[in-house]
């Protein structure tokens, strides 16, 4: 198990390792091999037989070895150190038999255990079910070589019918030991993400549209200045050991996706790390199946994938260079870390993160050899992919809200919310990100959706202006399937207990719906990328904490929806009465009180600037914007002008 190379796998009973400068010498001549002798190798294996076995040289009689050939083979060893390994082996082997009755006493620096098998033993523990490790030289001895010459081993070892000195047999490694040899990603500039993202328009409204609401852009201050969002990670939860490895996961969260961060982040100081180790495992995961230059056989991302569950997530030596791009780079560079406090967190919560991810990893290998160019054939299979990236995330979630005592069972056993919750974010994101997907030829619109729209076969015709019509009717559709689910989310909401758990549940569900309210009836999604105006981001978060706050919010979205509905649309009624289902589920309890002193007196009196802003000169804009102000920031403070004290102009 100390071994640097090869720890922990059964394999033939020694390696000789001929040495140079013994006397009499380990190192056999060309002749020596010529003429099937090869005493050097022979003295090698009676003393490392000493040294590993304590089998003693007068039970080791030279002349019985019996040389039968040589090979050549390389192999990394990526089960110990990671598909990105430094170490491996590269050699030329001499295959030597001897039989006899010897006495042995293993060197517990070299030898864990020591078994006698006869050859359908070994073939059973050679069995990938068995869950042993093989070196993967013997591996490429048994299934050239050695099924055969044990059928008659008196014929093998008395006779010169196996016997090859003139040739070396040369082997390339099995697949999960070839390892990935690119150049590191990190640190490169800038520091970009995958695929087409970040390299297409971003449809932001203007500058001025988002200063003028002055009641988002103060609720912006006021939630990243004076009361953000409280963070519980704490970095000492596993003591000094591993102080470094949770400030790196944390650290690492916060640069693979902020939005998330914040609301893992703020969750119970029990549950926290649970649920942010199962993040960035995940999102590493995601990076294997993302990248679609650093693995030029499918299979090798097939293998990682189905993998990664019993290779990366415990082993803390495992790494992946060169594939991903930035920061997801730098955390498959670096997963050790994750690997190490994974390790520490309850036997519960690894049991859920393990399964989910090996799930998971299943599932994204389905897709691989896929040609996703034109999406998935199907609307089945869009929503299995859904489920396998998303649903199955809600089932791990809702599972560790459970396992760590937060939420009660039915959270847990009722799959079919959870799975609804993962599918609602996911085939949002689907949504909005039609044209990034496309550009990358991995789409994910189902076939037999769009092309009821599209007039040729092309699902990139919706990105061309003459498309547009079409294009518009079959995202309706799109954002009318996804409208669908919200009954479902709305039931799982409403089952949970605990405040921090209901709001990182809450946040982004209630981002979804706002994504899809700005992604209707809009071209803007055949163009670029649309996103929710930042100031709207940060204001439905603050009002985000109970259910009645989420109620409303899914209400006017819902109600926004439907006023954009045109008549004439193929889905406008199937629309219409996903839309009124929400809007039954949801009331609108308006007005929302945002907590924090002096907001709301601020939010109404910042509607008068704006209502005679054409009509007032410049001093008295500036007097009452000065006033406004005041008031705003006084009211923190429990200062500021009182109403009898306004200014004479003003009243």
């Amino acid at each position: 198990s100390t071994k640097i190379t090869f720890p922990n796998v059964w394999t033939n009973t020694c390696c000789s390792h001929p040495l140079h400068g013994y006397s009499p010498t380990e190192v056999d001549t060309p002749e020596d091999v010529a003429n099937g002798t090869t005493p050097g190798v022979k003295r090698a294996a009676v003393r490392k037989l000493k040294h590993e076995l304590g089998i003693e040289a007068d039970q080791l009689p030279v002349d019985k070895f019996k040389f039968l050939t040589r090979l050549h083979y390389w192999a990394a060893d990526t089960v110990t150190h990671g598909p990105s390994a430094e170490w491996g082996e590269h050699e030329i082997d001499y295959v030597l038999f001897f039989q006899g009755k010897v006495d042995t006493v293993g060197n517990p620096e070299e030898v864990d255990d020591l078994k006698y098998v006869t050859k359908e033993e070994l073939k059973a523990m050679m069995d990938p079910s068995s869950g042993l490790l093989w070196s993967p030289w013997f591996r490429v001895i048994c299934d050239t070589w050695l099924w055969g010459w044990w059928a008659d081993l008196e014929e093998t070892l008395t006779t010169d019918k196996h016997v090859d000195l003139k040739s070396i047999a040369y082997f390339d490694p099995p697949m999960h030991h070839e390892g990935i040899y690119r150049e590191s990603r990190v640190g490169e500039a800038p520091m970009e993400k995958q695929g087409a993202y970040g390299k297409l328009v971003t449809h932001s409204e203007s500058k001025l549209s988002q200063i003028a609401r002055l009641d988002e852009v103060f609720g912006a201050v006021w939630f990243t200045k004076v009361r953000p969002m409280p963070g519980h990670v704490d970095v000492m939860m596993f003591g000094d050991e591993l102080k470094d490895d949770v400030e790196y996961c944390d650290d690492v969260l916060g640069k693979v996706s902020r939005s998330f961060a914040m609301v893992i982040r703020q969750l119970p100081r029990e549950l926290v790390l649970d649920i942010l180790i199962f993040y960035i495992v995940l999102r590493a995961l995601d990076t294997v199946e993302d990248d679609t230059t650093a693995f030029p056989r499918p299979g090798e991302k097939i293998m990682y994938l189905n993998a990664f569950h019993e290779t990366a997530l415990v082993n803390d030596k495992w790494k992946m260079v060169g594939v991903g791009e930035g920061d997801e780079a730098h955390l498959l560079e670096n997963f050790g870390a994750v690997a190490r406090v994974f390790a520490k967190l309850p036997a519960a919560s690894q049991e859920v993160i393990a399964d989910i991810t090996k799930r998971m990893g299943a599932g994204m290998a389905e897709f691989v050899e896929k040609d996703m160019g034109q999406g998935t054939k199907t609307t089945e299979e869009y929503n299995l992919y859904c489920h396998y990236v998303a649903g199955l995330v809600g089932e791990g979630l809702s599972r560790l809200f459970v396992a760590t005592g937060f939420e009660n069972q039915i959270v847990a056993t009722d799959l079919e919310t959870s799975n609804s919750m993962g599918l609602f974010l996911q085939k949002t994101n689907i949504i909005r990100d039609y044209l990034e997907d496309y550009v990358d030829k991995r789409a994910w619109w189902p076939q037999d959706v769009w092309q009821i729209y599209a007039k040729s076969g092309d699902l990139g015709e919706f990105a061309q202006p003459d498309g547009r019509p079409q294009a518009m009717a079959c995202l309706n559709h799109m954002v009318t399937d996804a409208l669908e689910l919200i009954p479902e989310c709305i039931k799982y909401l409403e089952r949970l207990n605990n405040d921090q758990v209901f709001r990182f549940c809450a946040i982004p569900q209630v981002m979804a719906i706002a994504t899809l309210d700005k992604c209707f009836n809009n071209g803007d999604v055949f163009t670029g990328v649309v996103k929710v105006r930042k100031g709207l981001a940060v204001k439905m978060i603050m009002e985000s904490g109970t259910m009645k706050g989420i109620e409303t919010w899914f209400n006017r979205f819902a109600m926004s929806i439907k006023a954009k509905i045109d008549p004439n649309d193929p889905s406008a009624a199937r629309t219409a009465a996903a839309c009124d289902v929400v809007c039954k589920l949801c009331a609108d309890n308006r007005p929302i009180v945002m907590r924090g002193p002096g907001f709301l007196p601020f939010a109404a009196l910042t509607a008068l600037p704006f209502a005679f802003l054409g009509k007032m000169n410049t001093k008295l804009v500036g007097g009452l914007a000065l006033y406004v102000g005041s008031y705003f920031f006084g009211s923190l403070l429990g200062q500021g002008p009182k109403p009898s004290k306004m200014p004479k102009k003003l009243m």
